[in-house]
């Protein structure tokens, strides 16, 4: 067998083995009533219930946050992020929480921030001005 056949196919096996393992870390959007039904790692979109409190004591435990999160459905849950707070937690419009229910809690091992844009700003001063000048 030639050296290149060789290598060509150690290739093809390494590339189908990055696949596999990629493909184990796909996770389906979901709201919290699905998460509770299938048990499963899933991806929801919403939004911090301001209503809830953030709780996040670096001092005692620098790798855990709790925070209420409102699905796209409006259901508000307890989330626990196994992680330090991410910067700017508060500032953000929409959260995106990875990880499944235990219970009635969500245990989230990732959290993904939509933050203000920064030309919102922007946008809303323009909005005025073209109301005052109407």
């Amino acid at each position: 067998m030639k050296k290149s056949y060789l290598v060509g196919f150690l290739a093809l096996i390494a590339a189908i083995a990055i696949i596999v393992s990629a493909s184990k870390d796909v996770s389906t959007y979901a709201t919290f009533e699905n998460a509770i039904q299938n048990q499963n790692r899933v991806k929801i979109s919403g939004e911090i219930d301001k209503n809830g409190e953030v709780v996040y004591d670096p001092i005692k435990n620098p790798n855990s946050f709790t925070f209420l999160m409102k699905d796209s459905e409006g259901l508000s849950k307890k989330v626990i992020m196994k992680k330090p707070k991410p910067q700017d937690f508060e500032l953000s419009e929409t959260v995106v929480v990875t990880g499944q229910m235990d219970g009635e809690t969500f245990i989230a091992d990732e959290v993904l921030l939509k933050c203000p844009s920064k030309y919102k700003d922007e946008e809303l001063k323009l909005r005025s001005e073209a109301s005052l000048s109407s």
